[in-house]
């Protein structure tokens, strides 16, 4: 006999989360003759908001193949790499956060769908590569999710953005404290990347900002903060004595641009 405990789940965890694939994949069907697809005909490279609506709840459904023949339709009509990154595939990472905190999926549905989307996220850089003029040397920057958290689909987001502007980027995955302090200390990063996903008190963050202060190889470092928890209290950052804060990948290459130098600073060690 089903009870109507488990018609609710049944109801919260299958048919909720297919009913929403279902409705993405018909907007995007149907957009042809929606009012909308007007004026994504009229400026075809560039993401409309309903299109980032319909395309943020189908990593709950479909398998990444899935996912990057939909990628592919934008690709195809001259949307770049990185509005891909930014204006599709960081949404819709986000939509799950926002499903995860109101019990729309579970922990397991929240990771399968970001691992989908990372897999989406790399294919779309294979086959669109960067190729920079090489003109001085780049600026260095290593990104890292707070030590402690799994999840790292922000941190190579983040990555990936600063590295197609012409960075010398690196992301870890899933570090540990003394993992990442022990890279700071060896190699010379200008710019120290922090996505701060769960909550948590401003003096964690600002032993580790400190820390990573203490041994960089860069007497100038800068340090930068995002994800959900610091999106959510910005203050958070200052608290912490980070240089700035910016909600997604793009602001922070637009903040990055603003406060490390182009050229090398004479402050960090020769190796």
């Amino acid at each position: 006999m089903v009870t109507e405990d488990k018609v609710d789940e049944l109801v919260e965890h299958e048919i909720l989360p297919r009913l929403l694939v279902a409705l993405a994949n018909a907007r995007i069907a149907g957009a042809a003759n929606d009012t909308n697809a007007e004026d994504a005909n009229e400026s075809p490279h560039i993401v409309q908001s309903f299109e980032t609506d319909a395309f943020a709840p189908l990593a709950l459904g479909l398998e990444a193949e899935e996912l990057m023949t939909q990628i592919e339709c934008f690709l195809d009509r001259g949307v770049t790499a990185e509005a891909v990154f930014i204006e599709l595939l960081a949404p819709a990472a986000r939509k799950l956060g926002e499903y995860w905190e109101e019990d729309r999926c579970d922990f397991v549905d929240v990771t399968m769908g970001l691992w989908r989307l990372q897999e989406v996220m790399r294919e779309v850089a294979l086959r669109s590569p960067v190729l920079h003029s090489g003109h001085g040397p780049a600026r260095s920057a290593l990104f890292s999710p707070l030590p402690g958290e799994q999840h790292c689909f922000g941190t190579l987001m983040v990555e990936e953005v600063f590295a197609r502007a012409g960075w010398d980027s690196e992301a870890l995955i899933e570090p540990q404290r003394s993992e990442m302090l022990k890279i700071v200390s060896e190699r010379e990063f200008e710019l120290v990347g922090l996505t701060v996903s769960n909550d948590c008190s401003s003096g964690e963050l600002a032993s580790l900002v400190t820390a990573i202060r203490s041994v960089s190889r860069c007497r100038s470092v800068k340090i930068i903060m995002g994800g959900r928890a610091v999106n959510a209290n910005p203050q958070l950052a200052d608290l912490a004595g980070a240089d700035g804060t910016a909600e997604d990948a793009n602001s922070a290459l637009i903040l990055a641009d603003g406060i490390v130098p182009v050229a090398k600073r004479l402050d960090c060690f020769e190796a």
